[in-house]
Parts: C-alpha cells; sequence; structure tokens
C-alpha cells in the first residue's frame, strides 16, 4: 500500500464501514432469500477481506523484507496496527458517547 502507516489503518477502516454497512441497506430493499448464493458470497466477502487486509497491512512490511531493511518493515507493520487499533478505539468512543447522549 503506501509508507504512511496511518494511511493504510484508514484504508483498512473505510473498507471494513463499506463491507458493515452492506447488511443495514440491503435489509431496506427486497432481496429474496438467494439459498446456495449466500455462502457463496460470505465465503468470497471473506477472501476478498482476507487478501486485502493483507495487502493493506502486510504488502509494504514484505517489499521492505526482500529490500533488507527488517527495523523498516516491524517499525511500518506495527505503526500500521497501531494506527488502526486507534482509529478503532476513536470510533469506539464516539459512538459511546453519542450513544449516552440519547
Amino acid at each position: 500500500m503506501t509508507k504512511n502507516p496511518f494511511i493504510n489503518a484508514l484504508a483498512a477502516t473505510a473498507y471494513i464501514t463499506v463491507i458493515a454497512s452492506i447488511p443495514s441497506f440491503a435489509s431496506k430493499m427486497n432481496i429474496p432469500e438467494g439459498g446456495i448464493i449466500i455462502p457463496i458470497f460470505f465465503l468470497s466477502l471473506f477472501v476478498l477481506s482476507a487478501a486485502l487486509m493483507g495487502y493493506f497491512f502486510v504488502y509494504q512490511p514484505i517489499v521492505f523484507l526482500i529490500e533488507g531493511k527488517q527495523k523498516e518493515a516491524a517499525g511500518l507493520f506495527l505503526k500500521t496496527i497501531a494506527s488502526f487499533v486507534c482509529i478503532i478505539v476513536a470510533i469506539i468512543l464516539i459512538w459511546l458517547s453519542i450513544i449516552t447522549l440519547f
């Protein structure tokens, strides 16, 4: 992805937000039951999500490892994870503050 851990974590958060929003919008639509298509959809979504999260979190550190930059690889990976945790904690705190107001 990029060498900026915050952008990598933000991209992962954006993807998760979009995917998590789909059931909310789908419940408002008149979608017939799909039988076998539902498990196929969810397994495909799982594979896509694993691939994208690998790209967001691991791709650039692996590039650094291949280039022999072990410290940069570990640093970027850990900073990306830390950024992701901070974003998720901030979202949870904002959500909690909003629901306590109402």
